[in-house]
């Protein structure tokens, strides 16, 4: 028995390390071929495009803001599964672009597919297939079944098909926030929240059982407005809808309305198979269906220098600052990564003008004003500042936004968010119901928030000073960033979230537009002629080899890899139990705006 269980334990390692050498010999044949394009940062990688040749928009996956640094997963790899890379709004937006302006794209095919991406950046994609319209070419969209997000974007077609069994999920805008108080109660832990601002509810769900009077108020109008925009924007691209046929489909549930019906109402023009659709857009372009050459817009996006041109004179830098506002962490904006990023640009006399790109719910009041310090140095040196906003620009996201030059934003963004709270909890509750007596020595009694003791009225009343401390600190920023008075600015705060129509209203932002809006303002504030300087995009995006191979759809070495996993197991545990180790704790200071279609 001891020498077959020696044998099958050498075995195993033995099949271990042969299938590490195995995976390492095909990923060296792989990597070889793509290495080069680790190489430099300033190299372009051109398409040769095909006459008649036709741009397809696959509305499917995760749509993120730029391109980011991906995570070794084996196990995902192990199974094949290479197809969850996120698209990035600014390629995807700029391959369209390049699709505009080249001869040989005759037209746009959308394939629908369930995009997973907040109304703003749904917005973006949709402006700019109006926009390639502009160039007097045909948009084909197509679906098996059709989210809100896919007709948002699809209604800007010439043509709209759907399957004959097909359905379209239109059923309004909306979000759920779940509430946590009987729960804490019941395990005994008290959450104490100091703030300030009537509409400042993010922590309402540990406090209260139900959302605020204020709270749902302020969701109410930000979610019809928005929903307002929406429907206009589809009616603008669906000549057969008008403005409140999206809230009449919603009402009456044309999820499970038949195909024809919808058909008949006007929200498509055909009911086909998806197979159908190769010869309908090869008439398009005059072309066999089969002969059709189709380019997606990352591939087109190679051909332009847009976002690349490092080494250009005359720069304008478009920064991205995107996700929650921290210190030390590897996700979201690391204060202690973006300030020397921000003062190298203002350091650099070829950098003419800043675009700061904010995605950003809020975060840490600490890492938000070394940011707005470090964007202060930045108008120091005389360079125009400029702000575009993504799906949020609020709170902390305001805080580093407020003082720009001039401020551009999606109709769909939510902003404002001007207040500021501490929520402390307490296990005071929990630990005697465990039988646990804490016991505390220390030389300045009650001069410490304990995890185990409600902080008493003193403290309490310490605390709020220094959250109306930050609150003024804000407000003053606001103040001056936006030439308004203190007393004004106080009145429209209140930690309340507005839509991006309402905050124009209300002078928190100048302009409603885009990021290609933003930067031709940036252009000209900063005097450079039109065909004299180049966009270079920050933080610097340089794909690792997990990168590339995922992009690559690399079919043999998923086989290969699917195969060693299969026969060898457990020689993947260690690299699933490291990406598990990676992953970084989460906080956010926003009011909780999980804004997305029902």
């Amino acid at each position: 028995m001891l020498k077959k269980f020696f044998l099958n334990l050498l075995s195993s390692f033995v099949g271990a390390w042969i299938a590490m050498v195995l995976f390492c010999v095909v990923a060296f044949f792989v990597v070889i071929g793509i290495i080069a394009r680790i190489g430099g940062d300033d190299e372009s990688y051109s398409t040769k495009v095909s006459s008649k040749s036709v741009v397809v928009l696959d509305l499917s996956g995760t749509i993120v803001e730029t391109p980011e640094p991906g995570q070794f997963d084996f196990m995902s790899l192990a199974i094949g599964d290479s197809k969850d890379t996120p698209t990035a709004l600014n390629i995807l937006v700029n391959g369209i672009r390049e699709a505009k302006e080249s001869n040989d794209i005759d037209a746009m095919y959308i394939k629908c597919g369930h995009p997973l991406a907040s109304p703003a950046t749904l917005n973006a994609v949709r402006m700019a297939v109006a926009d390639f319209k502009k160039a007097g070419k045909k948009v084909y969209a197509y679906a098996d079944a059709m989210t809100m997000g896919d007709y948002f974007v699809a209604s800007q077609a010439d043509s709209l098909f759907l399957n004959p069994g097909g359905v379209i999920d239109i059923s309004g805008l909306g979000g759920t926030t779940l509430f946590f108080k009987d729960f804490l109660d019941k395990i005994g832990v008290k959450m104490t929240l100091v703030k300030v601002g009537t509409f400042k509810s993010a922590a309402e769900p540990y406090i209260s059982n139900s959302m605020s009077a204020p709270a749902r108020a302020q969701l109410d109008t930000l979610y019809g407005n928005m929903w307002s925009y929406i429907g206009k924007s589809v009616a603008d691209g669906r000549k057969s809808l008008d403005a409140n046929s999206m809230n009449k489909a919603a009402d009456e549930f044309i999820m499970f309305k038949p195909s024809s019906e919808v058909l008949k109402q006007g929200f498509v023009d055909r009911l086909v198979y998806e197979r159908q659709m190769d010869d309908i857009v090869g008439r398009m372009v005059g072309k066999e269906g089969k002969d059709v050459k189709y380019y997606t817009p990352e591939v087109l996006a190679e051909n332009t220098n847009w976002g690349k041109e490092y080494g250009n004179k005359n720069k304008v830098a478009v920064l991205y600052a995107t996700g929650e506002i921290r210190e030390y962490s590897k996700s979201g904006i690391d204060c202690y990564r973006l300030v020397p990023q921000i003062t190298e640009l203002a350091d650099d006399d070829d950098v003419k003008a800043l675009v700061l790109r904010v995605n950003s719910p809020g975060g840490s009041v600490f890492g938000s004003e070394q940011i707005g310090e470090a964007l202060d140095y930045f108008k120091s040196k005389g360079k125009p500042f400029v702000v575009s906003m993504g799906d949020y620009a609020a709170s902390g996201g305001y805080w580093i936004s407020c003082t720009a030059d001039k401020i551009y934003a999606d109709p769909l963004t939510i902003t404002g968010s001007i207040g500021i709270y501490g929520l402390f909890p307490s296990a005071e509750g929990l630990v005697k119901k465990l039988g646990i007596t804490p016991q505390t020595v220390s030389t300045n009694p009650g001069k410490n928030i304990s995890l185990f003791q409600d902080p008493d009225s003193r403290q309490l009343e310490v605390l709020q000073d220094y959250i109306n401390d930050g609150y003024s600190r804000f407000v003053r920023r606001v103040s001056k960033g936006r030439k308004m008075k203190e007393q004004r600015v106080r009145q429209i705060a209140e930690g309340r979230v507005y839509d991006a129509s309402q905050a124009k209203s209300l002078g928190l932002v100048d302009e409603l537009g885009s990021l290609d809006d933003a930067v031709a303002y940036a252009v000209s504030k900063a005097g450079l002629k039109a065909d004299k300087y180049g966009v270079a995009v920050y933080p610097k995006y340089k794909p690792d080899v997990w990168d590339i191979l995922r992009s690559q759809g690399l079919d043999q070495l998923n086989q290969e890899i699917s195969r060693i996993a299969g026969e060898n197991p457990e020689s993947m545990l260690v690299y699933e139990a490291a990406r598990i180790l990676r992953r970084s704790p989460w906080q956010a200071l926003m009011t909780p705006v999980a804004v997305r279609f029902n």
